[in-house]
């Protein structure tokens, strides 16, 4: 049986929690394969609301295995924290399966982080301040604990000794920040090895083994893919790889086992941190939408920058995935406008941009070449079939569709599973 993908076409936030949840009970396991406790999935079901920040998001299927994946970075007291909070709600945490290739956030990791954004001062780049940039830089410059790591105390000890001595050197020299203990340090990573043991799998084996059993297996991304780090809007990006190519490297999988890549996307547009977003809104119809979507983040709660759909931006990333379908989500969000607006095209300098450009400044620069769509005033709010939608909805679902060269599958109508319009199925 083969993978498929769920993946942010925008800046995340796209409601990938709500979709996850939504198809997890038509497979057998769901794998987080990159970023760390800076996303946030808002899952909504029967079993009330959950926030979940590494824990995949099929976690609330009884018969669903979570697996967090190679290329995900842990801070095992959040993820603790998050299966502490999930059994106290009668949810199975012992079918989580955690690589043991995936890295460890330390705590000097969160530190840097502050301290490195602090000192960019007005250049900062909105990180959540979660360590997960220091912790995917330890993992390039091979500096990195990982989960395995924890569990061989001999050969754990002496590397914290040696990698704690170079990072306090920089927390105290550079930033002028206060060192950390060694011995708090190994106190801590004692108390991870004994409560992470039981989940530490061999996970790349695990999730070929599932496919060569005839399993389903759903690819949860992180994220989205303007945040990419090598196809976002650089260096206002996260520090891993949301996009499909990411899936691969981060769960040890072969990209011909992937039959399907859903893309999932607002029917507008959001952005938390800073860099630029060519379509965004003046900020009365920001905070309209704001306030009836409540588009606050997450993970931060900070309040998130709203635009129009961005269909620039949208065709770069059918273009960098292969969507072979796309989710619609909080359509239900724009019911009551007079008109909507997507942005087709961008102009900078005087000059038409064709295509999402990779040079930052040049983006800053661009200015949205807006289409003008009537809106309606009929509710689409939990509509479970198309017939229920106004036709000037679906009209705004079909332009999106010939912006993007993709067929919509699926239209989200709420935040919970039932509120959802499956247009076609998923999987075959």
């Amino acid at each position: 049986m083969p993978a498929y993908a769920v993946i942010g076409g925008q800046w995340g936030d796209e409601g990938k929690g709500k979709v996850i949840d939504y198809l997890a009970g038509e497979v057998d396991s769901v794998v987080r394969y990159a970023g760390g406790n800076n996303a946030g999935h808002t899952v909504v079901n029967e079993q009330g609301e959950f926030q979940l920040h590494l824990v995949p998001s099929g976690i609330c299927w009884p018969d669903v295995d979570g697996i967090i994946g190679n290329g995900v970075v842990v801070d095992p007291d959040v993820l603790l924290g998050e299966m502490e909070m999930l059994q106290k709600r009668g949810i199975d945490t012992g079918k989580l399966h955690i690589s043991e290739r995936a890295h460890v956030i330390m705590p000097y990791h969160v530190m840097l982080d502050a301290l490195e954004e602090q000192a960019r001062g007005s250049g900062a780049i909105g990180t959540t301040g979660r360590g997960i940039g220091p912790a995917y830089v330890d993992k390039t410059g091979r500096d990195g604990i990982r989960v395995g790591d924890l569990l061989d105390w001999d050969s754990l000890a002496p590397k914290l000794k040696t990698v704690l001595e170079r990072k306090n050197q920089v927390i105290t020299k550079i930033y002028e920040g206060e060192a950390l203990s060694l011995d708090d340090v190994k106190d801590r990573c004692r108390r991870w090895a004994e409560q992470l043991r039981p989940y530490a799998r061999p996970t790349e084996q695990i999730v070929q083994d599932r496919l060569a059993d005839g399993k389903r297996v759903l690819l949860e991304g992180a994220q989205g893919t303007l945040l990419d780090l090598d196809h976002g809007s650089y260096p206002y990006v996260t520090s891993s790889s949301p996009s499909i190519g990411g899936a691969c490297t981060g769960l040890g999988l072969n990209p011909q086992a992937i039959k399907g890549v859903l893309g999932v996307f607002k029917a507008y547009s959001t952005r938390v941190g800073g860099g630029p977003m060519p379509s965004e809104m003046d900020e009365a119809t920001a905070e309209r939408i704001r306030e009836i979507a409540q588009e606050y983040g997450t993970t931060t709660g900070r309040a998130r920058r709203i635009g129009w759909f961005d269909g620039v931006a949208a065709r770069y990333s059918q273009l960098v995935n292969g969507f072979t379908g796309l989710v619609l989500t909080r359509l239900d969000i724009l019911d009551g406008f007079e008109s909507v607006k997507i942005c087709v095209g961008y102009r900078a300098d005087g000059q038409e941009v064709s295509r999402f450009p990779a040079n930052t400044s040049l983006l800053s620069r661009c200015e949205p070449v807006y289409e003008e769509l009537p809106g309606w005033d009929e509710p689409t709010a939990s509509a479970t079939k198309l017939c229920q939608l106004p036709a000037s909805a679906v009209t705004y679902v079909r332009r999106i569709e010939e912006l993007v060269g993709c067929k919509v599958q699926i239209v989200s109508t709420g935040p919970s599973r039932a509120e959802t319009i499956q247009l076609s199925p998923v999987f075959d």
